[in-house]
């Protein structure tokens, strides 16, 4: 069998492979990418944990507005060619109204993309970026932690590793259970059960983490009640 990890990673062995046993992690619309027929019941020879659904942007956005409550504007940045970028925009663009947020897609290929991106932005008041797992962004994780701040931008990431990198905030999936989700199924194919037979989990733990230096650099206050939902501050 093969454990795969990342849409990219699994469509190119879906492309090779329609037999051998598979599972994925870190993938987040296998429907819509064709690996799946349902969370349900897979149907084939893949199956997997789910990283996230599309309502998380709902959450992220939510967060964004707490921390910076005259917040108007929020920008999705992504890579459509590694990330499950439509998932996610449609899932802002239905959640961005109640918040009264306008919601901009901002489709980025390289360093240069992101670069113009964030650089606009400061013509635009209230203006805040949402990051959805995306192997571009994380590859430049540094060069946009450093825009944002140049630009005192509030950012909100769905991966940790870019606040404490100096970040503002993340929410996301506790990496380390999704491997052990992937882990069960593992051995439960491994033991002769099939994937098609195996729906595809959803994660059930997530981590919030602050950066109250970042948050203090951009002349923001973080309410009380996102500190105490936090699982990490960093100071």
């Amino acid at each position: 069998m093969i454990l795969t990890q990342t849409p990219v990673v699994t469509a190119a062995l879906q492309h090779e492979n329609r037999s051998i046993p598979t599972v994925f992690v870190n993938v987040s619309d296998p429907i819509g990418m064709g690996f799946i027929a349902s969370l349900a019941r897979p149907g084939g020879n893949i199956t997997g944990v789910l990283h996230y659904e599309g309502t998380i942007v709902g959450k992220w956005l939510e967060m964004l507005k707490e921390l910076a409550p005259r917040l108007t504007r929020a920008v999705l940045i992504a890579n459509p060619k590694v990330t499950s970028y439509d998932y996610f925009l449609q899932a802002a663009q239905t959640a961005a109204p109640s918040l009264a947020i306008e919601l901009v897609a901002s489709p980025v290929e390289n360093a240069a993309d992101i670069e113009r991106v964030i650089d606009a932005l400061p013509r635009t008041p209230n203006s805040g970026l949402v990051l959805p797992p995306d192997a571009t962004t994380i590859n430049h994780r540094d060069l946009i932690i450093a825009l944002a701040a140049r630009q005192r931008l509030p950012a909100v990431y769905a991966v940790r590793s870019f606040v404490a990198a100096g970040g503002l905030m993340s929410y996301g999936t506790d990496q380390n259970e999704m491997f052990r989700l992937a882990a069960s199924y593992v051995d439960l194919i491994l033991r002769g059960t099939k994937p098609a037979d195996l729906p595809v989990q959803a994660p059930t733990k997530y981590e919030t983490v602050i950066n109250l230096k970042t948050a203090k650099a951009l002349g923001l206050t973080v309410p009380p009640g996102l500190l105490v939902a936090a699982d990490e501050v960093i100071e």
